[in-house]
């Protein structure tokens, strides 16, 4: 499974982009289009004040998670 970490580059701490594996600086669209797509398992999209975001499913771990 591919690791995905918000850059928490936007404003207020949103994540505007995402490293996914070794893409640096993937754009908040293509990652959630992505995830929709079902091509990162682990992950899901959630939408917030009309905006969605990418997050992992849960678990115990919280090394895993997009925000660490």
């Amino acid at each position: 499974m591919t690791k995905i970490k918000g850059k928490n580059d936007g404003p207020g701490g949103r994540n505007e982009h995402y490293d996914i594996g070794n893409r640096k600086n993937v754009p908040r669209r293509n990652a959630v289009a992505e995830v929709k797509r079902g091509e990162h398992p682990g992950a899901h999209v959630v939408k917030i004040n009309n905006r969605e975001y990418v997050r992992d499913n849960p678990d115990h771990s919280k090394k895993d998670n997009v925000n660490r």
